[in-house]
């Protein structure tokens, strides 16, 4: 599980729910196996004082020897079982042949109603007691009996018990992290579907997000689709308004620029003329970018580079017979651009009508993959070998409208759309030193996943 994921918080908070809740439990388990034990032992111990009553009654002497008790441990010394019957002064009479060379501590604080009170005390032999006294009056006299267990054994067992619980109990523990790591994945799932369907959008696999989801995740996906849509129709509209003003303003500039060539030589049809030209191309300008961004702004196309650069290429070498085109042969591995495939052929195709202008011959293009931490990435790679770019030239050369040569034909716009379209799809541009003595255009572009049916004996084998 990754770290931060949902999975791993839901583990991470059972988990500690269970160590609290387990530790909980094994305390109160331990808790109540010891009450259980003390109160058998009272019990036992008022049953030892009741058969010494009985017998007190059969003998009539409480000094007899004759009243025992049947538990051996009584006869055991230092054992921590001890039974002593004393007067109403306090004068031992009789005791236990565990008692032989010691003296029992006497309790102190008032009888219940049944005239027993109960307490703990240790013996000379530092073992820990319950004790149990009860005052009854046996023919006629008024005497004490008093029994004692061990309470270090309880212990004992008490220690035992609660290593065994927290054997069982953390046992129980494992388990329940296992199915709840099972039921986290499992009720996480249709999370994942729904990830995977997403990115099918994107990477142009499908149109909307499919598939069937649960109750709390179905208007996630629901609202997704209508995200697409709502996108798809502003788009839509974005391109009509752009196409109905490119319609608008062609024939009122068209008119303008009639009239003022046909008008007499004059200031004013110079001037009218000037203006209307500068005008159209500035309208062509601000159309192109709207149309640019329209057109790559929607979500999941993706276009086969390795035949787009092979396709510019051959039309490259037909317009150009003096220029020899070394096209690489790419991986098989080679991402698929992310992205509208006229885009590519825009950006790709004016770096290479570049190469061809200022080349002395010789022009290689190559293209790899790159690993980003956003994912793949494609680099296109086109570089000749003509008289090449300083730094200072090759920052200069990417503003708009900038030309280090006025005798060569062009607009000087040709490297501004391709990085107006760089910057619309997150790559960028740089212009270098190419190992064949003039530039080196790195173009980088965002990569998708490859598509079907790439025919890779169709490529160059140049």
């Amino acid at each position: 599980m990754r770290k931060g994921s949902i999975a791993a918080s839901l583990f991470w908070l059972s988990a500690g729910w269970l160590i609290i809740a387990l530790l909980a439990t094994a305390f109160l388990l331990t808790e109540l196996y010891s009450r259980a034990l003390d109160n058998s032992l009272s019990e036992t111990l008022k049953f030892h004082i009741e058969t010494l009553v009985d017998r007190t009654l059969v003998t009539n002497d409480p000094a007899s020897e004759n009243i025992r008790v049947g538990d051996p441990r009584f006869e055991r010394p230092a054992s921590g079982w001890y039974w002593v019957i004393r007067d109403d002064a306090g004068k031992v009479i009789n005791f236990s042949g565990s008692m032989v060379g010691m003296l029992l501590p006497e309790l102190t604080g008032a009888y219940d109603v049944n005239n027993v009170r109960t307490g703990v005390e240790t013996d000379p032999f530092e073992t820990r007691m319950r004790v149990v006294e009860q005052a009854a009056t046996v023919n006629g006299t008024r005497l004490q009996f008093t029994a004692t267990g061990s309470l270090d054994e309880i212990l004992e067992l008490v220690d035992e018990f609660r290593g065994q619980t927290l054997i069982v109990l953390s046992a129980v523990a494992i388990m329940l992290a296992i199915m709840s790591t099972i039921v986290a994945r499992i009720a996480l799932r249709p999370v994942g579907r729904l990830g995977k369907a997403i990115e099918k959008v994107r990477e142009g696999e499908a149109e909307n997000v499919g598939g069937t989801y649960p109750r709390e995740i179905a208007p996630l996906a629901e609202e997704v689709n209508e995200l697409l849509r709502s996108n798809t129709q502003i788009i839509e509209r974005a391109r009509n308004q752009v196409g109905n003003l490119a319609h608008g303003l062609k024939t009122p500039l068209a008119v303008l620029r009639n009239e003022a060539s046909a008008a007499k030589e004059s200031a004013l049809s110079r001037v009218v003329l000037s203006e209307s030209e500068k005008m159209t191309q500035l309208v062509t300008t601000y159309l192109d970018r709207a149309r640019i961004a329209a057109r790559s702004a929607v979500v999941g196309k993706k276009a086969d580079a390795t035949h787009v650069m092979l396709r510019l290429a051959r039309v490259m070498e037909k317009l150009n017979p003096s220029k020899t085109i070394a096209f690489v042969r790419p991986d098989a591995s080679l991402p698929w651009f992310r992205g509208d495939e006229g885009d590519l052929e825009e950006m790709a195709g004016n770096l290479l009508d570049n190469a061809c202008k200022w080349s002395g011959g010789k022009i290689a293009i190559s293209m790899v993959a790159e690993r980003t931490p956003s994912g793949a990435s494609l680099l296109i790679k086109i570089e000749d070998d003509g008289p090449g770019l300083t730094e200072e030239e090759a920052k200069a050369v990417l503003r708009r409208g900038v030309r280090l040569d006025e005798k060569t034909p062009g607009s000087g716009l040709g490297l501004d759309i391709v990085k107006e379209l760089v910057d619309v799809y997150g790559g960028s541009l740089q212009l270098k030193r190419s190992v064949l003595g003039g530039l080196l255009a790195e173009l980088r572009l965002p990569g998708a996943k490859l598509g079907m049916g790439r025919g890779l004996s169709a490529l160059s084998p140049q």
